[in-house]
């Protein structure tokens, strides 16, 4: 039985692939990473203007402090705090952990990564593997023979440069 289990284990075929490198190189990957960066650029900029604004509605205040009214000052103070409000929930809501820079990341990359995964499938199967890693991953791979890298296939598969 032991003499079994290992000539099963010694005919399996594994291989691997880094799918940061494909991802990388794929010019819809860049497109798309272009265009999430515009949003980026465009939502710090938002952020910084109402920071700006932030600032001189704070500096008007502190100039002015000692000579408005008590009920004033108070509206003056929420409406400062009504605007670092404002600022944070609109930080959380481009930046947070299920903000939308994640999901436009998410529209934008998902038909990619599914084309890759497609890719290595199909390579895979017309390789005959019957395991693939992807080394860009957490999976800890302590040694690799290069002769198991697929990555170069998947990318001529996906007709990448």
């Amino acid at each position: 039985m032991f003499f079994l289990t290992v000539s099963l284990v010694a005919q399996q075929k594994i291989g691997y692939v880094d799918s940061k490198v494909i991802i990388d190189n794929m010019q819809d990957a860049k497109d798309a990473q272009k265009t999430l960066d515009g949003f980026v650029t465009q939502w710090k900029s938002q952020i910084s203007t109402l920071n700006d604004s932030l600032s001189l509605i704070k500096d008007d205040f502190e100039k002015k402090k000692l000579i408005l009214t008590e009920n004033i000052k108070k509206q003056k103070e929420e409406d400062i705090a009504s605007l670092g409000r404002r600022i944070e929930d609109y930080k959380t809501e481009k930046f947070g952990e299920s903000g939308e820079y994640f999901r436009k990341q998410d529209e934008l990359m998902k038909p990619i990564q599914d084309r890759v995964f497609k890719a290595i499938a199909d390579v895979a199967k017309e390789g005959d593997y019957d395991f693939v890693f992807d080394r860009s991953t957490e999976l800890i791979m302590l040694y690799m023979n290069e002769k198991y890298d697929i990555t170069s296939q998947v990318m001529k598969k996906l007709e990448v440069k």
